[in-house]
């Protein structure tokens, strides 16, 4: 009886280590999610506390005196004109107007508050009506940066507040009266990239990575389907094929400046392409993007069960006709799964679009496959490098619209597996 209480006794006291170590594995585990979820929250809370600003804008609404004469313009149809005209003096005018305590000495500091393109406004808008010539219109322009930063970050140490102390005053006194305003920021989804960050937007990034992402897919979605549809329903088993199979799962963990460097070698230096253009950007992502889609595809048509293809052959159908009537159909949702998922990690990707050019400085939205363009990722690496303070913003607003692209990129991967998916 003792030895078997005592045997007893050793399998509890062995029992409770087990349960020890077991509530202390999971533990582990909890306080591992939760650190990840805090990392997460706090990158989170950073991206959205800087960049949110960057969706509001400050503008100055002015009574504008369009006088000929200030602007030495007699005919506003006249390009020759219209190139030699002043179309600052009308705006430092109308601005001084609303500010009755500044002098001629401080028409240098009311001109800083107006920003530097407003002046390309008003001469597009003579060049539209010619007739507003000698009239006064009311307008609203986009204030300084400087004045943009004061408005929005004012009391914000990581801000340099650039205006003087006189200048604030006006501001303020103008911002109470509605002369100053702000609103939603237009401009950041309307425009492309600019020297001045209260002009500065993304649209000219997104049309190029839609552009881009079309090649990519265009070219990824067909060869990588038809790819793993031969290795893995028609290609014999040798050494070639298992030479292959190595590679593509080698080359899915290669570092993506390795395919940049490719890119650059063949399709630029070798081939001639143009840099910087949606296209070389799509094949290099296609290149980067393929053993992805390929491994995917691969795992879709190997969970489609045997029995749908001895099932077609006993009626007669020959190989091609399993494969592309019964095989193909049942495994398209996982590799539609796994193509988005490709696609949307090749959306983030900016070392391999960087060798090939495309981190140039683009103002205009690109109109084709081959016209100068550059990214999202790009555009953010641009923006973040910036000495102007003010790009902080830009830059964490447009890692909010890539991370809304990537996130609904990854929804709509899993919402195709679960409203496609067969359970067999």
């Amino acid at each position: 009886m003792t030895d078997q209480r005592s045997q007893a006794e050793i399998v509890r006291q062995s029992l409770k280590r087990r349960y020890r170590k077991e509530r202390r594995f999971r533990a582990y585990g909890i306080a591992a999610i939760a650190i990840a979820l805090s990392a997460l929250v706090i990158l989170f809370a950073d991206i959205i506390g800087k960049g949110h600003t960057a969706f509001i804008k400050t503008t100055i609404t002015l009574e504008v005196d369009i006088d000929g004469e200030a602007m030495y313009l007699d005919d506003a149809s006249d390009e020759r004109q219209m190139k030699m005209a002043d179309f600052v003096e009308p705006l430092i005018r109308a601005l001084m107007k609303e500010i009755p305590e500044a002098g001629e000495s401080d028409r240098d500091d009311v001109r800083d508050l107006i920003n530097p393109y407003a002046s390309n406004q008003l001469r597009d808008a003579l060049r539209e009506n010619p007739e507003l010539l000698n009239t006064t219109q009311t307008m609203t322009f986009l204030s300084h940066t400087d004045v943009d930063v004061y408005v929005k970050h004012a009391g914000d140490e990581s801000y340099s507040i650039k205006l003087n102390e006189k200048q604030r005053g006006w501001v303020d006194a103008l911002y109470e009266r509605g002369v100053v305003d702000t609103g939603f920021n237009d401009v950041f989804f309307s425009r492309g990239d600019s020297r001045d960050p209260s002009r500065a937007g993304i649209l000219g990034a997104i049309v190029g990575s839609l552009l881009t992402m079309v090649v990519t897919l265009a070219l990824s979605f067909p060869i990588g389907v038809a790819a793993a549809i031969y290795l893995e329903e028609f290609a014999p088993q040798n050494k070639l094929t298992d030479f292959i199979e190595v590679n593509i799962n080698n080359l899915a963990a290669v570092p993506s400046i390795i395919f940049g460097l490719l890119g650059l070698a063949v399709f630029i230096n070798l081939f001639g392409m143009p840099r910087s253009v949606p296209v070389v950007g799509g094949l290099v992502l296609t290149l980067m993007t393929l053993p992805t889609i390929i491994i995917s595809s691969r795992a879709a048509i190997k969970s489609v069960p045997p029995s749908i293809r001895e099932a077609a052959e006993g009626i007669g159908a020959s190989k091609m006709q399993v494969v592309l009537h019964h095989v193909l159909p049942l495994a398209m949702p996982g590799m539609l799964t796994g193509s988005i998922i490709g696609m949307a990690q090749a959306l983030g990707e900016t070392a391999p679009l960087l060798l090939i050019g495309m981190v140039a400085f683009i103002v205009d939205v690109p109109d084709g496959f081959f016209d100068s363009a550059t990214v999202l990722p790009v555009q953010v690496f641009l923006w973040a490098g910036s000495p102007e303070l003010a790009f902080i913003e830009r830059a964490s607003a447009a890692i909010m619209v890539l991370l809304t692209f990537l996130i609904g990129m990854n929804a709509l991967a899993i919402w195709l597996r679960k409203r496609l998916e067969r359970r067999w």
